[in-house]
């Protein structure tokens, strides 16, 4: 990825929020490295170094700031539309198993086996397309998702240590000792957090805007599962298993933020990076829409639509196996989960009863994958008339993002659809 240094300056120096996440600045004089909105004072452009990744600036030798914390920077999302290219669609699925603790328990080989490719090669690939090896891209994500849980929650520091990926608590202080020049309690704010239980955390997940939260909303309250899972309050609350135990996940939106507040009430809270990022991909948390709609908006149609709903992300699920959970119909998933489904009895949210057995199928990551259902053909012809255009060469140049480009249609066609049923007939005038 190659970057501009002037531009990526100018936008430090006016803390332009549309970068963040898209780059990080290396400040040579301090050693430190910062997110385009960082409040300190901007360093002089002959002194400041871009690097694509967080990891590419602490490989090459960065302390991460303190002040604009980098581990708060929203998902860059730049794999997801070049996954179906050539060598990047390595890049992309290494980096969503190292998100989810791929290298926290074992090694760089059982990665490149999953992936099918040497060590060397991706090491090279890497080095290319991330700036930083596939052991700096793991250490990164455990060093910032730990200074994430020692800002924001009360878990024990012992607690956050094995959650985070690190294999032991030695190597936890040994690293942060290291990187930060101070012990991990250093850094907590809250002086009572140690003292805390840690079976219930509450992190913000962020998201780079806009985010339609009404309509992923809808979405999951559409596909519901009565037990399972529901809709309350502008919050989704799930029953999730982990390890054999069932807890609850709750999600709702900070928009001031540009997070999704995420709370987790389980037993034990162990490999929470699988855990969040299965919630990153069910909320879509990854996707780039100023890309996403600048592409989209190239068609005719589309350009109308994308500004009245703009935001619009795609719905997920929580592992691969859930699909055909999902293809089931209502009853037959009710009966599904009365007969396989783990049982769960939570005070708090006593309408959830069971959660899906655990499963190692990762969830699909198809943003260029049109819906196998008719209904956006059916909403483009409710929006266009006779005339619509399904072209083959139409939906390529909707390419990589032809799945949003359905879900505008789907939106906005059973709006217009509604629209027209809903309206009252005109009195014959005399």
């Amino acid at each position: 990825m190659e970057f501009d240094p002037d531009t990526c300056h100018r936008a430090l120096a006016s803390r332009d929020a549309r970068f963040d996440g898209r780059f990080f600045i290396g400040v040579r004089t301090t050693g430190i490295y910062c997110r385009p909105i960082c409040p300190a004072r901007t360093a002089k452009r002959e002194n400041i170094l871009v690097y694509p990744t967080a990891a590419a600036a602490q490989e090459a030798g960065f302390r991460p700031c303190l002040r604009c914390r980098p581990e708060a920077a929203p998902d860059s999302g730049a794999w997801r539309g070049v996954s179906n290219s050539g060598h990047s669609h390595t890049v992309a699925r290494a980096l969503a198993l190292i998100e989810q603790g791929a290298l926290d328990e074992a090694s760089l080989t059982n990665l490149t086996d999953q992936l099918g490719v040497g060590e060397r090669q991706l090491r090279r690939l890497f080095a290319q397309y991330v700036g930083a090896s596939p052991q700096a891209v793991a250490q990164t994500r455990r060093i910032l998702l730990a200074k994430q849980l020692i800002h924001e929650t009360r878990m024990p520091l012992t607690d956050i240590a094995f959650a985070a990926g690190f294999g032991s608590v030695r190597r936890f202080n040994e690293v942060f000792q290291q990187l930060y020049r101070r012990p991990p309690g250093a850094l907590r704010r809250d002086a009572d957090a140690a003292a805390a239980a840690s079976d219930h955390i509450s992190l913000l997940l962020r998201y780079r805007p806009p985010y339609h939260w009404p309509a992923m909303l809808d979405d999951l309250r559409r596909q519901a599962v009565p037990g399972l899972e529901a809709v309350r309050d502008e919050c989704y609350v799930r029953a999730i298993a982990q390890d054999g135990e069932c807890g609850v996940l709750t999600v709702s939106h900070e928009p001031r933020q540009h997070a999704l507040r995420v709370g987790l009430h389980l037993p034990r809270l162990r490999a929470l990076p699988q855990l969040l990022a299965r919630v990153r991909a069910i909320f879509d948390l990854a996707a780039d829409m100023e890309a996403i709609e600048r592409q989209l908006a190239r068609d005719p149609l589309l350009a109308k639509l994308v500004p009245r709903q703009t935001g619009l992300r795609l719905p997920g699920v929580w592992e691969g196996e859930e699909i055909r959970f999902r293809r089931l119909s209502i009853p037959d998933r009710l009966a599904w989960l009365e007969k396989r489904g783990l049982p769960l009895s939570h005070p708090t949210f006593p309408t959830l009863r069971f959660a899906l057995p655990e499963s190692t199928e990762p969830p699909p990551d198809g943003p260029d994958e049109l819906p196998p259902e008719s209904g956006w053909q059916a909403a483009l012809h409710v929006l266009e008339g006779k005339a619509a255009d399904l072209s083959s060469a139409r939906m390529e140049n909707w390419r990589p993002w032809r799945a949003y480009a359905a879900r505008h249609l789907l939106m906005a066609g059973n709006k217009d659809d509604a629209c027209k049923t809903a309206a009252p007939a005109q009195a014959p005038q005399e």
